[in-house]
């Protein structure tokens, strides 16, 4: 498939949809969308109005400025206990750069085209992967069981033209975590891993921070600010890349984004290394968590269909199978009749159909009444 037909099979997100519909209707609660309703920490905002008025503005290394880089570093290594160097750090503008990246990188060097991923999983996944002429092969978590993953179905896929496995934890859509068992299970797959950990630290049981880092060295991590640290608009990311990737990752960084944003990158040195901010998001992920409970206890009250009890992110899962096999027109139903946007379970594959996600990202308030909401009407069918 060259670029050309790929284009044909990339598909816009259906809660981006969503929220265009919604954004032209009034008294909307908006759960669709995995957008933090905090600020920015003052002090990550206080340095990049420092770096503007300090003209700190010019081109950076492609790769990233060097003392973020040595900061990333550090940060996996100390939060994580990973051992990795601040020159395996590619810094770019923002997650999706990196996973655009991350995917070139693996089929090209190993000159096959299957990338494994989840069902459900991240809708840009299959975009990327069909834009650069792969190949996605979906194996299925289990709706049953708070959709784990199945080590066995996961072999099942395998075949000799495998580049990569694809993981996200903690997971969007379902917030579901993977634990050290199910790490080293993947590890041990032998197959090269791109781990998307951007949801990593927004965690509310047991172990806060894991990488696939810890469990194998053939892998390629991407990671931002936008989540944990509510730096969403300020589009940086990065990835930790196995020495065998630089060289490819570097050219393909240099040609496609030159560098990331300059004033993105001081702030996110601030982000890394300011008690102030560590403290901030500390008082944030107990709050995700807060909301968390609360969301869980507002869907039981309402006798809504919890899927999956999210350990991770900020997402929450619901059942409607029983009022509709198309999640589609029930969340545009949703909207229309009760104001509240929400995310198609399809827009996160054919194993969340008759599903809708919301985000609990957002305001107290505006969770109770949305579920409140979708509740009534849903009561009324």
């Amino acid at each position: 498939m060259n670029i050309l037909e790929s284009k044909k099979e990339i598909k816009s997100f259906k809660a981006m949809d969503i929220l265009e519909k919604a954004i032209e209707m009034e008294d909307i609660i908006h759960l669709e969308l995995g957008e933090p309703d905090f600020d920015t920490p003052k002090p990550i905002k206080d340095e990049g109005i420092r770096a503007i008025n300090e003209e700190k503005i010019i081109y950076t290394h492609s790769m990233g400025m060097k003392e973020l880089r040595t900061e990333i570093a550090k940060y996996y290594n100390e939060k994580y206990g990973t051992n990795i160097c601040y020159e395996n750090i590619v810094v770019t503008a923002g997650t999706s750069p990196a996973l655009l990246l991350a995917i070139y990188v693996v089929l090209e060097y190993s000159h096959k085209k299957e990338i494994l991923t989840s069902n459900p999983g991240y809708a840009c996944y299959p975009n990327f992967i069909n834009f650069l002429s792969g190949k996605m092969k979906n194996y299925d978590l289990d709706i049953n069981n708070n959709f784990k993953m199945d080590i066995n179905k996961i072999k099942e896929k395998i075949t000799e033209n495998t580049a990569a496995i694809l993981i996200n934890s903690p997971s969007n859509p379902t917030g579901d975590v993977i634990k050290e068992k199910e790490y080293q299970e993947i590890a041990d797959l032998g197959l090269c891993v791109i781990s998307d950990e951007i949801y990593q630290g927004l965690v509310y049981n047991g172990k806060q921070y894991d990488s696939i880092l810890n469990y194998t060295d053939n892998a390629i991590v991407l990671n931002g600010f936008s989540k944990l640290f509510s730096m969403t608009g300020w589009r940086l990311g990065y990835l930790i890349v196995p020495d065998k990737f630089l060289s490819l990752t570097q050219k393909l960084e240099q040609n496609l984004f030159i560098s990331a944003n300059t004033i993105s990158q001081y702030a996110a040195i601030k982000a890394l290394t300011s008690l102030e901010v560590e403290k901030e998001v500390e008082n944030m992920i107990k709050e995700y968590n807060n909301r968390r409970i609360i969301t869980i206890n507002e869907l039981k009250k309402h006798n809504l269909k919890i899927a999956a009890n999210p350990e991770g992110a900020y997402y929450m899962i619901i059942d409607v199978r029983e009022y509709t096999d198309n999640s589609l027109k029930f969340a545009y139903e949703i909207l229309e009749k009760a104001k509240v946007a929400v995310t198609p379970g399809i827009d996160f594959g054919s194993n969340l159909e008759g599903f809708i996600r919301i985000s609990y990202a957002t305001s107290t308030e505006n969770i109770i009444e949305g579920i409140r909401r979708i509740g009534d009407y849903i009561k009324g069918l």
